[in-house]
């Protein structure tokens, strides 16, 4: 719970205050695997004078719960070792799902306690130790300027990101080569900034499709998407080359900016959201799903 360390000031003392991990109380919910219930099982130990060893006071001896039979879920047992906090780092490096990291470490331990939320921290934290004292806008920037993204970016009171926009320098390649159809679409709660992800995709004349570009938006309102499109329009080498046919949704923000930008490319929409919406209508319309 607490603990102090003398450090030859005076009125300050050595100790550790232990109590039992369901000591807290909170409002119970679905996906908590321990319901804490406020166990008042507490001691208290400090070094022993002038000799070695500590002296265990004991302030509560009971618990207020019974005693469990299975221990899924309590994060002590289910801390990783650092063999697994190896694999753990490794296999997010390879981009392996972490549900995928915890069925590894459940074959190579059976008698494994670790959960999922384990396996998120676990990748925090490493991720955390490759960025360093970077901030995570100050690593992407470090990161698209080592390997030679094309990118660019708006600030906001001179030391916020507001917008920006990057390419992989493939994709530039590919852009330029497989020029006649795009599609653009905006992807909302990407992220727990909440920021508008804008995605371009473009497509290959052997139907295959490939990432263009990207770009994360401070809103989804003309100006923005505008200066995105832009920036897309100067990845391309020649002005023979700009797209004849942009794909999107009925955003009307984002129809009104690919006229702007593009204004000789012929905008069509989506045949899946066009689909999508006219589902919505129908159930609305029959009122029974089955209908």
């Amino acid at each position: 719970m607490r603990s102090n360390t003398n450090n030859g000031i005076r009125g300050n003392t050595s100790f550790v205050l232990i109590g039992c991990e369901m000591r807290s109380q909170h409002r119970a919910k679905k996906k908590d695997l321990v319901r804490k219930c406020g166990c008042p099982f507490k001691l208290r130990a400090k070094p022993v004078v002038g000799g070695e060893g500590w002296m265990v006071n004991l302030i509560c001896g009971s618990h207020n719960y019974e005693l469990i039979k299975f221990l899924v879920g309590h994060p002590y047992v289910g801390t990783l070792t650092k063999d697994e906090k190896i694999i753990v780092a490794d296999m997010t490096k390879s981009m392996v799902e972490p549900r995928n990291i915890l069925l590894t470490l459940k074959k190579h331990n059976v008698n494994s306690y670790t959960t999922i939320k384990q396996i998120y921290n676990a990748r925090n934290v490493y991720r955390s130790s490759i960025r360093g004292s970077n901030t995570e806008i100050q690593q992407l920037m470090r990161l698209l300027g080592r390997d030679q993204y094309i990118h660019w970016h708006i600030l906001k009171d001179e030391d916020v990101v507001r917008d920006i926009f990057w390419s992989h320098p493939d994709a530039v390649k590919l852009t330029n080569t497989c020029n006649l159809v795009f599609l653009i679409g905006s992807t909302y709660k990407t992220n727990r900034y909440r920021l508008l992800l804008l995605d371009i995709v473009g497509m290959t004349p052997t139907g295959m499709t490939f990432s263009a570009a990207f770009a994360y938006l401070e809103g989804e309102r003309l100006n923005n998407i505008v200066w995105a499109l832009q920036r897309f329009n100067d990845i391309f080498l020649g002005r023979d080359a700009l797209p004849k046919i942009i794909v999107t949704d009925r955003d009307l923000a984002l129809m009104n900016a690919v006229k702007t930008v593009f204004p000789k490319s012929t905008n069509l929409l989506c045949w899946f959201h066009i689909d999508k919406n006219v589902k919505e209508k129908c159930k609305t319309l029959v009122g029974k799903k089955n209908a």
